[in-house]
């Protein structure tokens, strides 16, 4: 059962009136700023804005509109020397399903089915309930605005075939849980500018017990009790606030914290409130004149682990990753009209255990780099078929050397 959490509602109470505050300041001058937004501004789209930014599909006068995506690829990696051989894989296919029930109120859902159908997830199921452009409600199975990529991680807008290993593994990926918010959005000339604040379920005590033996938040993601009720009765505070400007690009700050273990059983105390907190950074913007579109996004992880673990399960995680995309034909090809070849590069880095051995003061290592350098022929905007090589080093907690992975992948993406 949820207990009522007044600090992170005031949080969220406080973050709201600032950024009220801030844009009403800068707007003083247009005496319309509470009654719409410039019409000029609705083709900014931003990173949390992915899940209504989708091809969907709505027959006659149906109420519904429907659609999704598929990912399927193969891949042949090899680690110092040894490999398996070849695999193919379908590592997901998702559904979703959108309705208009009334004015100002819609609902949207997202089910996604991994590896082949063997797992079945609810990624996103909420109703929104809109008030203002400035004020607006969300509930249901949300989608936590921590990142860029949480949100926008649709296969089809990728020129990489794997998901970026920070986002994966730091930040949970498609990390979502049942909850309620608000958000809003003010957009003017050039500029657009968004907020999103959420209570929802949130981590438990397996991000420290797990069959990782670290620090590894994406463990929480494998309990299915988090849509039914919290672990330990304290919300999961996430915030985050973007900006976008048409010639520029999008920046976008976030923050999502909370208490994650079990500190109460019973009414009787059981041990101390522990926290972690994740803090992070986005960033797109695309080149002129080359249309060079970069890419990027690093996290910080801060989790309060208790003193009787060992070093190996790390009290500070940070990574990010970098992506450029260069088109390099851009013209009709097999008979598509506006098709694209476009060049990729991938830089990518996080680091699980950020510090010093306490009996040496040596650095703890654990951590992972890589390099993806691809191509990609996209026929259209919504279909791409790629080809990536991925590079990877990974140490060891005591940083010897290296394991070294290398591999070729191949597959496509599509909406449908």
């Amino acid at each position: 059962m949820y207990t009522y959490n007044w600090h992170s509602m005031k949080r969220i109470i406080l973050f709201s009136l600032t950024s009220f505050l801030s844009i009403h300041a800068l707007a003083q001058t247009d005496s319309s700023l509470f009654n719409r937004i410039p019409a000029d501004t609705s083709d900014l789209k931003l990173n949390m804005e992915a899940a209504y930014n989708r091809p969907f599909l709505q027959t006659g006068k149906l109420p519904v509109a429907i659609g999704g995506y598929v990912e399927a690829n193969s891949s042949y990696f090899g680690t110092d020397g040894v490999s398996e051989g070849p695999s193919f894989q379908i590592p997901r296919m998702t559904i979703f399903l959108s309705s208009s029930i009334k004015k100002g109120i819609k609902f949207l859902s997202e089910v996604e089915l991994e590896e082949g159908g063997k797992e079945i997830a609810i990624e996103f199921a909420s109703m929104d309930i809109e008030f203002h452009p400035l004020f607006n409600l969300r509930g249901g199975v949300v989608m936590n605005p921590i990142g860029a990529f949480n949100q926008n991680h649709d296969g089809p807008k990728w020129e990489f075939i794997s998901r970026p290993i920070s986002a994966t593994t730091i930040i949970p990926s498609t990390w979502s849980n049942v909850g309620f918010g608000i958000f809003g959005r003010y957009g003017h000339n050039n500029w657009v500018w968004a907020y999103e604040a959420y209570l929802t379920n949130g981590f438990d005590g397996k991000i420290i017990s797990n069959e990782e033996n670290r620090t590894w938040l994406p463990a929480s993601k494998d309990n299915p009790e988090r849509f039914q009720e919290s672990f330990n009765g304290v919300p999961l505070t996430t915030i985050k606030s973007a900006f976008r400007n048409r010639e520029i690009g999008e920046i976008g700050l976030s923050w999502m914290g909370g208490i994650y273990n079990k500190f109460e059983k019973d009414g009787v105390k059981i041990d101390t409130k522990r926290r972690v907190d994740v803090f992070a950074i986005d960033l797109n913007t695309t080149i002129p004149g080359s249309n060079t579109y970069c890419n990027g996004e690093w996290v910080w992880a801060i989790i309060d682990v208790p003193k009787t673990y060992s070093q190996q399960f790390g009290g500070k995680q940070r990574g990010g990753f970098l992506d450029i995309v260069q088109p390099v034909v851009q013209q009709e090809m097999f008979g598509w009209e506006k098709s694209t070849i476009n060049l990729a590069f991938r830089l990518e880095y996080s680091d699980y255990n950020v510090g010093t051995f306490k009996e040496t003061g040596g650095n703890i290592s654990d951590d992972i780099y890589a390099i993806v350098p691809g191509i990609s022929f996209r026929p259209s905007q919504q279909t791409v078929i790629r080809a990536n090589y991925r590079y990877l080093w990974e140490h060891d907690l005591l940083g010897n050397p290296p394991a070294l992975t290398a591999g070729f992948q191949f597959g496509f993406s599509t909406y449908f």
